[in-house]
């Protein structure tokens, strides 16, 4: 959910309170209640198994006594979180889980799956990127099963993934050598296209480490943009407003923009910002570190405006009282004034370009 998993137990803890309070949807919350009642049926059941004396009844040879009803068990489909630099097109394998089939650590898990003509043709007809790979792709994307949330893409230990009989590269570093070690986030998807048969069953084969956790897969038709494809998309559809330079490349800013859930007044480079993620997808804010996915960014408009009124040579602006701004220049001649206009305009609020 874009959030850190790992901490100390209260702090854990105190987070999932806060966001059953305060940002828990109905589907969420559903969930949980879900889980929760399937845990107390759970434990009333194993209650119920501890040995106890049994009054033994005599039934009819032709009336067979109804078997105890299990509990149900609660199959949520895991989410998979949004790629904005990977729009989904097409489901072409629905997320399956990882099933262990024979006892060891190491694991292997065979699926098949067929492309239709639409499929076929959106893959043959689509532009080569930069890297000269196709822009409509079939990946591979794996997360935890047992969710009750959108998961992040996470790959089980000693991985290895091959279409057709060719191996499939993947991108992941691993931070030690220890058996059990998941590939560390985040994790590409995993493109299977270029060993793919376009007209006949393909088949792709997962080899897994099995240390405890559960996995699902899932295969996408996508599109792969890149960040300029997003920046324009960005100035489309998501314009409002802020400040002008950029927080860590130290260069003025182009697009300012910051997250719609973020509380600060300053802004950071849009197009710096999907640069970044386009080579590694944290979408961290770079001022408050909160989670600042694609679809939360919106556009500073007033400093757009602000951007193309100011020349190169201005560094910093001045917000004033009656929502209009000025240029600051720090020249010794201007000191006196300056001064003046201090005392004159008391609510102003300065920014550095």
């Amino acid at each position: 959910m874009g959030k850190s998993k790992s901490g100390l137990k209260k702090d854990l803890m105190k987070r999932v309170t806060d966001l059953l309070h305060n940002e828990c949807s109905p589907e969420l919350l559903s969930a949980v209640r879900e889980l929760h009642k399937l845990r107390q049926v759970s434990k009333d059941a194993r209650r119920s198994s501890k040995p106890s004396p049994v009054e033994i009844i005599s039934m009819p040879a032709c009336v067979s006594p109804e078997k105890p009803q299990s509990p149900i068990s609660i199959c949520t489909e895991p989410q998979m979180i949004k790629l904005p630099f990977y729009q989904t097109l097409d489901t072409i394998l629905p997320p399956t889980p990882l099933v262990p089939m024979f006892g060891g650590a190491m694991q292997n898990s065979d699926f098949l799956f067929h492309l239709s003509a639409s499929q076929q043709a959106q893959i043959q007809n689509s532009k080569s990127s930069q890297s000269g790979l196709a822009s409509v792709q079939v990946v591979l994307r794996i997360c935890y099963s047992e969710s009750i949330g959108v998961e992040e893409d996470q790959f089980p230990p000693n991985i290895c993934v091959s279409v057709n009989h060719a191996d499939c590269p993947i991108q992941c570093t691993y931070s030690s050598n220890k058996m059990g070690t998941e590939p560390s986030r985040p994790c590409r998807p995993i493109d299977l296209t270029p060993g793919l048969y376009p007209a006949f069953t393909n088949r792709f084969s997962v080899v897994w480490g099995n240390f405890g956790k559960s996995y699902t897969v899932a295969v996408y038709l996508v599109r792969v943009v890149s960040s300029q494809d997003l920046l324009d998309q960005l100035r489309r559809t998501a314009v409002e407003q802020q400040e002008l330079c950029r927080q860590r490349a130290k260069m003025r800013m182009s697009v300012p923009c910051r997250a719609r859930g973020c509380a600060h007044l300053q802004c950071f480079d849009a197009s710096f910002y999907l640069q970044m993620n386009e080579r590694k997808p944290r979408w961290t804010c770079p001022v408050c570190h909160r989670y600042a996915p694609f679809d939360e960014l919106r556009i500073d408009s007033l400093l757009c405006e602000v951007l193309e009124s100011c020349g190169e040579d201005v560094e910093e602006i001045e917000y004033l009282s009656d929502s209009n701004w000025k240029a600051v220049r720090h020249d010794k001649s201007d000191k006196n004034k300056e001064t003046i206009q201090h005392q004159q305009i008391k609510h102003k609020i300065n920014y550095r370009l």
